[in-house]
């Protein structure tokens, strides 16, 4: 896995928003990647109307919701991030691209989110007949994607968060409907949780995932999961990244990823470096003291796990 970058990401200006160029610029040295617009392929997910809102909303350098800032650079960083989204599915690459994404809904953005890359590069293999898994392990819900496969059997999403947190969504009863029954997984964990958690979590719901047989695994790859981060209050290291890299590498060949969250700009380099390190079955470059979680965390957590089994037992094997 390689990472896919180029500069006009940073023509998203947000000013000294916590989403801001600085997370793309704590990346020293990143070679630049020649990039494809996306737009031709924002219709797969979302509706004219809202394409049209967006881009008239950057020219003016409108806000989106109270959240979600626009400049007049912004449309060509949006199009070009989902044209990444696009490559990375491609060939198999990490696309670090801003303005991120899983909060973006068909008909309007949200949470720092113009369109949604990741959603639009899924529907985009659905349509080339694969079956997509898409792995979020964003400290935040990504509640636009997960919206928008609700109702499919052809996409697993599957979500390790904070609850509660942004944007309110994500417990464990939110599991798909109509023929996406059981197509949703909801893992939403208590705030304090360490990476002892984080990990356990992810091994605990990792045979849905198997048993669904992806033929592509879409990483929905943010770090706002991470202790220092300012924005949530879970306590995830580096350490944690790089070993969900590692077991996704030993489980899945056909892998890709595409940056989302992570607002901390000191340990976001290490974070990414980490996961990518897994991936590719190299030595973790970044290690730092593993978090344990405490026992009234670990009470709490131990009952929404269990919730999680018992209403996915219908749809999976655990």
């Amino acid at each position: 896995m390689k990472l896919i970058y180029h500069p006009i990401f940073l023509e998203h200006d947000t000013g000294m928003h916590p989403e801001n160029a600085n997370r793309l610029l704590s990346l020293d040295s990143l070679p630049e990647t020649e990039v494809p617009s996306g737009e031709e392929f924002l219709t797969l997910v979302h509706r004219p109307a809202h394409i049209a809102e967006v881009k008239t909303a950057c020219q003016f350098s409108d806000m989106l919701d109270p959240d979600t800032i626009t400049s007049p650079g912004s449309y060509q960083a949006a199009i070009h991030a989902v044209g990444a989204a696009i490559l990375a599915s491609e060939s198999g690459d990490f696309a670090l691209v801003r303005p991120p994404g899983h909060h973006s809904y068909p008909d309007r953005s949200t949470g720092f989110c113009l369109f949604n890359n990741v959603a639009i590069a899924a529907q985009k293999l659905v349509l080339e007949g694969k079956r997509v898994l898409i792995l979020d392990f964003d400290g935040h819900l990504g509640d636009g994607t997960s919206h928008i496969f609700e109702k499919t059997d052809e996409v697993l999403y599957w979500s390790l968060h904070q609850f509660p947190a942004f944007p309110g969504m994500g417990w464990v009863d939110e599991i798909g409907s109509e023929k996406g029954k059981g197509f949703t997984v909801n893992v939403p964990l208590p705030p304090g949780s360490g990476d002892d958690i984080f990990i356990h979590s992810l091994q605990s719901t990792m045979p849905i995932a198997e048993q669904f047989e992806p033929d592509v695994v879409a990483i929905s790859a943010g770090f706002d999961a991470h202790e220092l981060d300012p924005l949530l209050q879970l306590r995830v290291t580096n350490n944690s990244f790089y070993k969900i890299g590692a077991m996704l590498r030993r489980r899945f060949s056909n892998i890709f990823a595409v940056l989302e969250g992570g607002y901390n700009t000191q340990e976001l380099p290490g974070c990414i470096y980490n996961f990518v390190a897994g991936i590719n079955g190299e030595e973790m470059p970044y290690k730092q003291p593993h978090t344990e979680s405490s026992r009234m965390i670990w009470e709490e957590y131990d009952l929404r796990i269990s919730e999680v089994e018992r209403v996915l037992k219908p749809f999976w094997k655990f």
